[in-house]
């Protein structure tokens, strides 16, 4: 008689192990990213070479899903928008400025926003426990960022990663309305609305980054790690293969082989693992309470994530980032973000 456990826990180890691929994927960004930025390179122009290149790789996706730009072209819009270029472009600015693991700790604060639109915008009640998880991302939060040393951190650089969280919230709010099945029917695909979103945000940047003012000779030299020449369009090719197209699909499968929330909760490690690649790759070391403030906040944004209240979600086999740690619906990528 065939065992159905045993192959539910299989599928679910696969899915375990390919959403930590994920989050390696997705926090491997920002520690290639910043050699490229202190290369020479506007994080921008960084930003604007990720998303091209991952909407260029993506284009057959888009073919395929190429219905959805009649049936959701505002979820596509603002995904593109909020998910890709936003988040992306305020990281990469936050990162220019502060430690790769201080901007996206801080950005790990768009699960305890999601609970103030909850409580604030949607009017909708929330659970003791999360209100707790909010408190403790605020206080270790404040840890991260040092407060008792007044000013001594870069205010530009923190508000930057403050606004990649803030775009986080807008991507969360939207993969709630891509849980419907809208007017036409059918939920939207994952990976379409992954490929549009790339490609919307490539347009979007293009118009904001201005590439042809980039210094594209950057390329075609070297960039330092901690000291350590790399060729600069190595790491290109990392960010934009690795941390953005891998990352953002295997996201997806992940999600469909766990629950949204299980897959939520372990893409909470990106943060960890772009903290601890930065430390080893470029060394930047953090301060005992930084490293403390950080665990609190994780601690924080998985039990402000755990107990909001969540509408009904259809089964995980229907669907599901980075550089994100909060819960999706029906498909679209946990956390990314970034990142």
């Amino acid at each position: 008689m065939h065992d159905t456990s045993t192959d539910a826990a299989s599928v679910r180890r696969l899915g375990l192990t390919i959403a930590l691929v994920s989050a390696f994927a997705f926090g491997g960004s920002g520690p290639a990213a910043k050699p490229l930025i202190e290369a020479g390179l506007e994080p921008l122009h960084v930003t604007w070479l990720r998303v091209a290149g991952a909407a260029v790789a993506t284009l057959p996706l888009a073919w395929r899903h190429r219905d959805l730009l009649r049936r959701r072209p505002g979820l596509l819009a603002g995904f593109g928008l909020l998910a890709v270029a936003g988040v992306q472009a305020c990281y990469f600015a936050a990162i220019s400025r502060i430690p790769v693991g201080v901007a996206l700790l801080i950005e790990y604060l768009a699960p305890a926003l999601v609970l103030g639109w909850v409580r604030f915008v949607q009017r909708r009640p929330v659970t003791r426990a999360a209100a707790v998880g909010v408190v403790l991302a605020v206080g270790g939060l404040a840890c991260v960022v040092e407060v008792w040393k007044g000013m001594a951190f870069d205010a530009v650089g923190l508000l930057l990663a403050l606004g990649a969280a803030c775009c986080q919230v807008g991507y969360f709010v939207l993969s709630d309305h891509g849980t419907d099945d809208g007017d036409d029917g059918g939920a939207p695909d994952p990976y379409g609305v992954i490929a549009y979103g790339l490609l919307i945000g490539a347009l979007i940047l293009t118009v904001v980054a201005r590439p042809w003012t980039m210094d594209w000779s950057v390329l075609a030299g070297d960039a330092s790690l901690d000291g350590t020449s790399v060729p600069a369009y190595a790491l290109l090719a990392w960010i934009v293969l690795i941390a953005t197209v891998a990352a953002y699909l295997t996201g997806v499968v992940s999600i469909r082989r766990l629950s949204p929330q299980v897959a939520g909760v372990v893409a909470c490690l990106e943060a960890v693992i772009a903290t601890g690649l930065a430390w080893v790759l470029l060394g930047e070391h953090l301060s005992a309470p930084q490293v403390a403030g950080g665990a609190v906040v994780l601690v924080g944004a998985f039990i402000a994530q755990s107990s909001a209240p969540k509408p009904a979600a259809p089964e995980p086999v229907a669907g599901g980032t980075g550089s994100g740690a909060a819960a999706v619906e029906d498909g679209l990528p946990a956390g990314r973000g970034t990142p």
